[in-house]
């Protein structure tokens, strides 16, 4: 019997060890900000938003799968790919619409990260642990190797599981749950259609397709020595990717089942923040599905922050060709390291000029909106590309599921101006 269990054990660990790149990248999606869209979205409409956890995981699964194999393929990040093969007015347009929205993205998750600390210690102001996760985060970012970085956050990444409990601690109707998941509802009001389009544009990130190729690049690196990309390597990276994808689906699905039975049936309607959310729980839900709420938040941020950075400087210094990656140190790559110190401290700064987080998460989600169709084109461009991808272009099925999320982020991108403007 103790063999069997060291045997079970042995092979849990190797899984865990093979996981890669899709599971950070999965996490990171469900972001602090991420998380505030889901909770409106439960809170204004109960259950029915469910579906949209369906429709959108084979989606975003696609995309990245084409990302990261165009990171294996290539030797490159996303942006080296498009500067090497495209005309530069396409990357430099895509690094004006990142760059802002990806900094506003982090003043979010850094102010609703400072906010939860601040519920979680109430003498404490939010405004200091805002600045002490800024802190802590960029030093981690700059004085830990690329292998470190990746284990830190793959081991945080266990912090998700909290939101697979949350929702059990209250009396659920499984058969409510069921008809919600399996059947849509549409609703066509302005404020049904916004929070799809949210949802979205939450889920499928343009700063996770850059952060995905990028980070395969890495991968390879820290194994020093050739990687063959071979049907094997592609199978094993798609598996990864898709791990990644369904936790970080998983996830999304349980904020919106929490807060579409718990706040939704207390008559909490509106929820703007993520503060909001774990404060609205407590009384409803009770001390522990509060706590455990706000402690994901933190989690989740931890993760969430070092991709945002990081595909910020990857965009950047693969444009202008400068030394980059986070196997490098400090001295090695300074323009590397210097952007994602920069993203992170406008970050913090927009608590103080008057942005507030929901404001950030608008105009984020607006240049996300704007960008991604832009981004998804190009990338199915490459992937079908035999001059850049050899055999490994995509097959009848990425293609379908790739073309499907074209057309959908552009419907919503065109929603979304509209509902805007």
């Amino acid at each position: 019997m103790t063999t069997k269990k060291k045997t079970l054990t042995a092979r849990l660990f190797g899984n865990w060890k093979k996981l890669g790149p899709g599971l950070v990248t999965g996490a990171s999606d469900d972001d602090p900000s991420g998380i505030a869209t889901y909770s409106q979205a439960g809170a204004a409409y109960g259950l029915s938003t469910l579906w949209t956890g369906i429709l959108a995981f084979p989606l975003m699964a696609a995309i990245q799968q084409m990302c990261a194999r165009i990171g294996l393929v290539t030797s490159q990040g996303l942006t080296g790919t498009l500067k090497k093969n495209y005309p530069k007015p396409i990357l430099y347009v895509m690094l004006l619409f990142s760059f802002p929205a990806i900094v506003m993205n982090i003043g979010a998750d850094i102010a609703g990260m400072g906010a939860v600390g601040n519920l979680l210690f109430p003498s404490i102001d939010a405004n200091f642990f805002a600045v002490l996760f800024t802190i802590l985060l960029l030093g981690l970012i700059i004085y830990l190797p690329y292998q470190k970085i990746a284990s830190v956050l793959k081991y945080l990444c266990i912090v998700m599981l909290v939101y697979f409990v949350v929702p059990f601690l209250s009396k659920q109707n499984f058969s409510e749950i069921l008809k919600a998941t399996f059947i849509p509802t549409i609703q066509w009001d302005k404020n049904f259609i916004a929070i799809i389009v949210g949802i979205l544009g939450t889920t499928i990130s343009p700063y996770l397709f850059f952060w995905q190729a990028s980070v395969e690049v890495e991968e390879m690196k820290s194994k020093k020595k050739h990687i063959i990309v071979n049907k094997k390597r592609i199978n094993s990276m798609n598996q990864d990717v898709d791990f990644g994808m369904t936790i970080s689906g998983f996830v999304m699905y349980f904020i919106i089942l929490t807060t579409g039975t718990v706040l939704f049936k207390g008559g909490i309607h509106q929820i703007d923040t993520v503060e909001q959310a774990a404060m609205a729980l407590k009384p409803l839900a009770g001390d522990l599905a509060y706590f455990l709420f706000a402690v994901g938040v933190i989690g989740t941020g931890l993760i969430a922050i070092p991709v945002l950075s990081g595909s910020i400087s990857y965009i950047i210094t693969e444009t202008f060709g400068w030394e980059q990656g986070l196997d490098k140190k400090f001295h090695e790559a300074k323009g590397f390291y210097v952007i994602i110190a920069i993203s992170l401290v406008l970050g913090l700064s927009l608590n103080y000029i008057g942005i507030t987080p929901i404001q950030s998460l608008i105009y984020t989600a607006i240049l996300y909106g704007l960008t991604a169709p832009v981004l998804i084109a190009i990338i199915l461009h490459i992937s079908n590309n035999k001059k850049i991808m050899g055999e490994n272009v995509n097959g009848w099925a990425a293609n379908i599921l790739g073309f499907a999320a074209l057309i959908i982020m552009t419907v919503a991108a065109v929603a979304l101006i509209y509902l805007q403007f």
